[in-house]
């Protein structure tokens, strides 16, 4: 009896389909069983039910609805009304990068206002004797390029200056001209220079009224004339880069969260007597960005210095989260983390967050407001706010910031 050929190639054709389904149905299997969480039999996240279809509700959770924006101020030109006078306004960078960009804009204000010469300042840190030079984590020659035509600016303050005491004069941050001439200039002509030193009555980065000289001249100061040095350019673009990396299975964007456990304790953080809630623990961001749709593959860069096991319930969720201890090159940790100076850690923590696809800020102050402040000039205003969400899921759009949502951030004066 003859064999019909098309009936032999039919049935391996059957049988090869037939293997493959179990194939599939294997792997489907292990998947799931993949899919649970280390840890996940012991942590309760209060017995919530997360859907899975989360990042298809939200197609835009991480670009949002985003315009771009260009800079819309203009550069001040040396103002003809103020006379231009032989003394000098000092001051000191403290704290981090997020006072640093306020610190700038008041003491440019402040030293144009007198037609003063400004005196680049040096950094210090938290703890005493934590000193550096302007250059060791901004390029100079930015700043003082970007001050041309505006203010006049030396590096160092003349000797026969310097060995005289100089008048200390506090200003509020974003200081107007009415404070400056009514408590700064009566100072500054009587002793013949002044040195500045910025306080933070409060966190007040929302837009102004009508847009002032004051205005463009505070934009140019906190948005052009601050440019990281190469080795600390290239230190940060090179941790971005890794963290993309790592983000393979979300096209290379990564989450940045604001988390800092020593700062959870301290006094007013977690509000009371009514307040709203201005600070989350990692349990609470790791629901959070879980219900809003974020999956387990999402890749999550904490500010926390050091890993802390407060952090374990967020990497329960997504497992890669990381601090800076982990992602930073083994070559830079003894520079930039061994150091008693926290100084750069900071500087790592603001820019990384600036650059990050989606900002979270679990803790509201000015690296917040600053942070977003960079993040809107540069395009990068997907900044969700945590809040505690009773339902299963809910939109990311409903906790966009605030400052993007109302568009009431100062950085609004100065893109459009």
């Amino acid at each position: 009896m003859g064999v019909d050929l098309r009936q032999v190639v039919a049935g391996v054709l059957t049988l090869t389909m037939f293997v493959m389904l179990i194939h599939m149905i294997k792997r489907d299997h292990f998947d799931a069983v993949d899919d649970k969480q280390p840890g996940a039999d012991d942590f309760s996240f209060d017995s919530t039910n997360f859907e899975t279809t989360h990042v298809r509700k939200n197609i835009g959770i991480w670009k949002g609805d985003a315009d771009e924006l260009k800079p819309c101020w203009v550069k001040p030109s040396e103002d003809s009304n103020v006379e231009q006078t032989d003394g000098f306004v000092t001051f000191s960078l403290t704290n981090g990068p997020e006072y640093h960009i306020s610190q700038i804009a008041d003491a440019v204000l402040v030293a144009r206002s007198l037609g003063a010469t400004l005196v680049i300042p040096d950094i210090r840190g938290s703890q005493p004797g934590d000193k550096r030079n302007f250059e060791d984590i901004y390029d100079v020659d930015v700043f003082m390029k970007s001050m041309e035509g505006v203010v006049r600016v030396v590096k160092d303050l003349p000797s026969h200056v310097s060995k005289h005491k100089i008048a200390a004069v506090k200003v509020p941050n974003r200081v107007t001209e009415d404070y400056i001439a009514k408590h700064v200039e009566p100072i500054y002509r009587s002793k013949g220079s002044v040195r500045l030193a910025t306080y933070f009555p409060s966190i007040n980065m929302k837009k102004g009224g009508e847009k002032s000289d004051a205005d463009s001249v505070a934009c140019l100061a906190m948005y052009e004339s601050l440019e990281l040095q190469q080795e600390t350019h290239d230190l940060v673009d090179s941790m971005v880069e890794r963290l993309k990396t790592l983000s393979r299975k979300s096209d290379g964007q990564f989450i940045a969260v604001d988390l800092r456990v020593e700062m959870l304790d301290k006094k007013g953080c977690q509000g009371s007597d009514g307040k709203e809630k201005s600070c989350f623990n990692a349990q609470e961001v790791a629901m959070f960005l879980r219900k809003i749709g974020f999956e387990k593959d999402t890749t999550i860069y904490v500010t926390q210095s050091r890993w802390d096991e407060s952090l374990d319930s967020l990497k329960d969720l997504f497992p890669k989260t990381y601090t800076k201890e982990s992602i930073i090159p083994a070559d830079k940790k003894k520079k930039f983390l061994e150091s008693e100076d926290s100084e750069l850690e900071k500087v790592i923590d603001f820019y990384i967050s600036s650059e990050s696809d989606v900002f979270v800020p679990a803790i509201s102050g000015l690296f917040y407001a600053n942070v977003a402040g960079k993040r809107i000039g540069s395009g990068k205003s997907q900044i969700l706010v945590p809040a505690n969400i009773p339902d299963s899921s809910a939109s990311a759009s409903s906790f966009l910031s605030h400052y993007v949502s109302k568009k009431n951030h100062f950085a609004y004066s100065c893109y459009c």
